[in-house]
């Protein structure tokens, strides 16, 4: 294991495996207090080398670039999602391609979301260590025990890349990682903010339409002002907030101010700015967005169906039911009548077959 913090030494170790073709990979980063993450550590194992790269630094962190958009280099990683965010955070640059181990080992029937310490126990046999689980990562020196636990994060992933691209292979499921892979790669490198937002607020069903919209104004203003910002969404306004503004229609700042001396952490000094987005009429763009309902028995009888024909295709190919296919995806398909870009490929050509007859009766 090496530590890596200044350009000069990371390009070296770069330079020496420059003919690498998989590798393994990892990040440590900070999220409390900031939208973005803040990339605190890369880990990177090539062969038996493992390196820890101080990440923390943009000229060093710059450097991974190449690496990471190298279309020859396979990255493997475990429940990478996060790990996409950060890399495009830190470097400015999206990892690809990849191969997820937690989605594999989904995808091989060994159990959904599995985190890394399950899996390296259950494919190496090895018990490691969590202790470091909550450390502060943009810490230096980083600790002896922060380091270990860094690089176990990495130790074992080509080991276990190496079982479970053959279970993927023997059971001719490789294209469906690859897809799954692919699509996630594409979102961090797109990430952008919901589009509806209200919908994702469960609570937000017994509002009638022209609150949710309300509620959709809200949600939209505070995410572009958390990105402008770079501060978390609940710093910006909690979602109990917004939900009591959007509930109420406002006839004077007054009406704002009432709300917020319920909710100290409230965004008082925006107080105006709401009140005049609140009061601007909704344009047919807003008129035309899909709005949270409460599903009659009818659509309620056929989103059970269709997450039962779920369960037995799951079944079937026992993978996890989840991995499949979700809730928020059927509620999507029945709503819309559309697949969802999650659902097409190879989800779609299991499921359509079995889902026909359900969503003919829609």
């Amino acid at each position: 294991m090496i530590w890596l913090d200044n350009p000069s030494d990371l390009t070296r170790f770069l330079q020496t495996h420059a003919n690498a073709r998989l590798i393994g990979m990892d990040t440590e980063f900070i999220r409390e207090r900031t939208y973005y993450p803040q990339l605190a550590l890369v880990q990177i194992v090539i062969g038996d080398d493992i390196a820890l790269i101080d990440a923390s630094k943009p000229k060093v962190a710059a450097l991974l670039k190449p690496l990471l958009e190298n279309p020859d280099v396979l990255k493997i990683m475990h429940s990478c999602s996060e790990d996409l965010q950060a890399f495009k955070a830190g470097c400015n640059a999206v990892p690809m391609p990849v191969f997820d181990t937690q989605t594999a080992a989904s995808l091989c029937g060994l159990g959904a979301s599995l985190s890394y310490l399950k899996l390296v126990e259950q494919l190496c046999g090895v018990t490691l260590e969590k202790g470091e689980t909550r450390s502060d990562w943009l810490q230096r020196p980083l600790t002896e025990s922060q380091q270990h636990y860094a690089a176990d994060d990495v130790r074992y992933i080509l080991p276990m890349h190496a079982q479970l691209a053959e279970r993927l292979q023997q059971l001719q499921r490789r294209e469906w990682l690859d897809a799954d892979c692919a699509r996630a790669v594409a979102a961090a490198a797109d990430e952008q903010p919901e589009t509806n937002p209200h919908l994702a607020i469960r609570s937000n069903q017994p509002l009638d339409a022209e609150a949710q919209l309300r509620l959709r104004r809200i949600l939209q203003w505070r995410d572009a002002r958390a990105i402008e910002r770079n501060k978390p969404k609940r710093w910006i306004i909690d979602n109990d907030a917004a939900f009591a503004l959007a509930r109420t229609e406002l006839a004077s700042v007054d009406d704002i101010d009432a709300i917020f001396a319920r909710y100290p952490k409230s965004p008082k000094s925006a107080r105006q700015h709401l009140f005049a987005l609140l009061q601007k009429p909704f344009d047919d763009e807003e008129r035309s967005a899909p709005l949270a309902r409460e599903p009659d028995a009818a659509s309620k009888a056929r989103l059970k169906a269709l997450q039962q024909a779920v369960l037995a295709k799951a079944q079937e190919l026992a993978v996890p039911e989840g991995l499949l296919c979700s809730r928020k995806h059927l509620e999507f398909l029945l709503e819309t009548g559309e697949w969802p870009p999650a659902l097409q490929g190879w989800r779609q050509t299991l499921l359509a077959e079995s889902f026909k007859p359900i969503l003919a009766s829609a």
